[in-house]
């Protein structure tokens, strides 16, 4: 879970309210994190600086650039420079893919490389149910957990989920930022992903299904809408993908014979 009160995650910061008196206000730090693979510098990412080492592993890994996520030797972190460094042991290149970039529609200018189709073809997911209950338990508990959006606003919070409950929340200025610590929790801890659910508070974009469907997660809910690409996408690999979701009320655009609807609708 995130902590609002840790160190260097937030700044208090003084202005005016509309009524012209002062006001001092918690605001989220962030700051660029370079992420190596082996001697070879890959990208810098704005984040708020938590879990480098998730990020830097769950981003190579849904970039497709650890084709063998076994042969991972480790993460090392430079807090000084603000540097990650992810070893494998065998060396690899990514020349080709370093020159040919996607600028997404991530808040905090996500960027994929190479081909961002590159790997879904042929790939269906699991056919994991959804339980409308869950949904709705879901929804209740990541919204009343303590975190840097309730501190401070201004991020957004991604949470791996089994059934109704939460298992892994991240918070960061980028939704996919926040994706990739969770696939890189997922990584370091070899969980399996066929009967999750991933819990997302930003868009449901092509970025964020592919992402998903990396991971091997079957299932993709977000309080936030959709884009017709992300739904494509979710319908080709057999991912159930739930947006607009608000108290009891949501709309599925993909997966929908996958939904099981075991809960009463009040009002």
């Amino acid at each position: 879970m995130p902590d609002p009160k840790a160190a260097g995650l937030t700044r208090q910061i003084t202005g005016r309210d509309q009524t012209g008196a002062s006001v001092a206000i918690a605001v989220v730090e962030e700051r660029p994190l370079t992420i190596y693979l082996n001697s070879q510098e890959i990208v810098t990412a704005m984040t708020i600086g938590d879990h480098p080492e998730y990020l830097a592993l769950g981003f190579l890994r849904n970039q497709g650039m650890l084709p063998d996520v076994g042969d991972v030797l480790g993460v090392d972190f430079d807090e000084e420079v603000q540097v990650a460094v992810v070893r494998t042991g065998a060396q690899t290149t990514f020349e080709e893919k370093l020159k040919k970039k996607t600028r997404t529609s991530g808040c905090a200018v996500g960027t994929v490389f190479g081909d961002m189709m590159e790997g879904l073809a042929g790939l269906e997911l699991p056919k994991s149910e959804v339980r409308t209950s869950w949904l709705y338990a879901l929804a209740h508990q990541i919204n009343t957990l303590p975190s840097l959006y309730l501190e401070a606003g201004a991020i957004h919070g991604t949470v791996l989920c089994q059934g109704d409950t939460p298992l892994v929340y991240m918070e960061d200025v980028g939704r996919h930022n926040a994706v990739d610590k969770v696939a890189g929790w997922m990584l370091a801890h070899d969980c399996d992903p066929s009967d999750k659910i991933l819990y997302t508070t930003g868009r449901l974009t092509s970025e964020m299904v592919i992402k998903c469907a990396t991971m091997g997660i079957p299932a993709l809910v977000s309080r936030s809408g959709f884009t017709a690409w992300g739904v494509d996408i979710a319908q080709q690999v057999g991912l159930t993908l739930v947006g607009r979701m608000r108290g009891q009320r949501f709309t599925c655009l993909a997966g929908e014979d996958r939904l099981i609807r075991d809960a009463e609708v009040r009002g």
